[in-house]
């Protein structure tokens, strides 16, 4: 399926609702610099090229979060237990913070097409908890590896442990069928000791042997590339900015010339950069207007190219993947839901005569939905007043709103 997006797009909003409006499996490779639940605030520095640039990494069980773990509770029991496994556990944070990356992780699965990847990039505080959810959605059998990114900074003056200076990246593929480009990521051996052959030399002058000249497919733990910070000419003072090095390496791995590459938390746009650089489409998204104009400056400043990419808001895009309805409220359309519903009630699951139920959107224009029949379902007259122009999780947390407060509150 081909993008309903132009290539050289971020769009500002939500990544949740312009994912939602984003044709399914259109997409080759997914990189993303999530909020790591840390319990900080970030902002760039004043006078910074990124300057304006901020987001708070903290984290509570909010109206719409409550509402997220009802639908998740409704739809998919195994990640319900495994967010209640996490309240019991953590905390209330930790459990918030997963809801939100639960149901945003779901819909870059559809993205992705079968031989995608995702990257996920995190820091130790979260991984192992995010690790687990990308087992739930993707399938054990698709993780394909844990990535350390190690590297090296000053420590703080009688610090009583060890200094955290690695970060994690989760690899899961879409199915069990993925690119590995391994040609194109291969590093110098180190020089073999005490062993015959031709002796070569590397660009460095380091010398080696002939059959150790084509190098090796690099280990999991990555410690030769540096923080941005001490790159001066990347560096544009976004708090939680990557290298392109970084990023090079893992669009070279898992997609291919003229591949589509989405970043949802673009952020400073690295991985947009990055993938403009390799011959790679992309589109990125960021709650900050600051994304599309670090764009522009890092595209001209790093590679010679004026930016004409599009800057779009996360409604100026309408799904082409699935057909939309003439005239969504038909008798059709109706008979339809009707008896796929089995002439229950979507909310309170109640049993109803076809005269007492009425067509919704489950997911309304407002927040990426559309007028397709997958987007379409019957409620009762009083199920419909409650939930309005919002989504269908809003229904369901009002529906479910003492029982999930009581296990909210543990």
């Amino acid at each position: 399926m081909q993008p309903n997006w132009s290539n050289q797009t971020i769009f500002t909003g939500d990544c949740l609702d312009v994912m939602r409006r984003m044709n399914s499996e259109c997409v080759d490779l997914i990189y993303l610099d999530p909020p790591f639940n840390s319990n900080a605030n970030y902002a760039a520095p004043v006078g910074s090229e990124a300057a304006g640039a901020e987001f708070k990494d903290t984290w509570g069980l909010d109206d719409l979060k409550v509402a997220w773990h009802a639908l998740i509770q409704q739809e998919h029991p195994d990640l319900y237990q495994y967010l209640k496994a996490v309240l019991d556990m953590h905390s209330k944070s930790m459990m918030a913070y997963l809801i939100y990356m639960v149901v945003r992780i779901m819909e870059m699965k559809r993205l992705l097409k079968p031989t995608g990847s995702i990257y996920l990039h995190c820091d130790p505080y979260a991984s192992h908890y995010l690790k687990l959810l990308l087992d739930v959605i993707f399938g054990k059998e698709c993780f394909r590896n844990e990535i350390v990114w190690c590297y090296t900074g000053p420590g703080a003056p009688n610090q009583k442990q060890f200094s955290r200076k690695h970060d994690i990246i989760h690899w899961f593929s879409k199915s069990e069928k993925w690119k590995f480009n391994n040609q194109l990521v291969r590093v110098p051996h180190k020089k073999p000791i005490g062993q015959g052959g031709t002796s070569a030399k590397w660009a460095n002058g380091e010398d080696v042997y002939e059959k150790y000249q084509n190098g090796k497919i690099p280990e999991t733990w990555w410690s030769n590339f540096s923080p941005v910070g001490r790159i001066k000419s990347e560096r544009v003072g976004y708090p939680t900015q990557k290298p392109l090095a970084l990023l090079n390496r893992i669009i070279k791995a898992s997609s291919h010339e003229d591949d589509v590459i989405l970043d949802p938390f673009c952020g400073c746009a690295t991985a947009c950069i990055a993938a403009e650089m390799l011959g790679r489409q992309w589109a990125g998204i960021d709650v900050s207007p600051k994304a599309a104009e670090l764009v522009k400056l890092r595209m001209d400043r790093e590679l010679g190219i004026f930016y004409q990419g599009a800057h779009l808001l996360d409604d100026a895009i309408e799904r082409t993947d699935i057909a939309p309805l003439r005239k969504y409220n038909s008798k059709e359309n109706r008979e339809t839901l009707y008896g796929k519903q089995r002439g229950i009630c979507n909310g309170c699951r109640e049993h109803f005569q076809d005269r007492h139920l009425e067509i919704d959107h489950i997911v309304p224009s407002s927040h990426g939905g559309g007028d397709h029949l997958t987007n379409l379902q019957l409620l009762c007259g009083s199920c419909n007043r409650i939930k309005g122009n919002r989504p269908m999780e809003y229904l369901t947390s009002r529906l479910q709103h003492s029982n999930l407060m009581t296990f909210a509150a543990g």
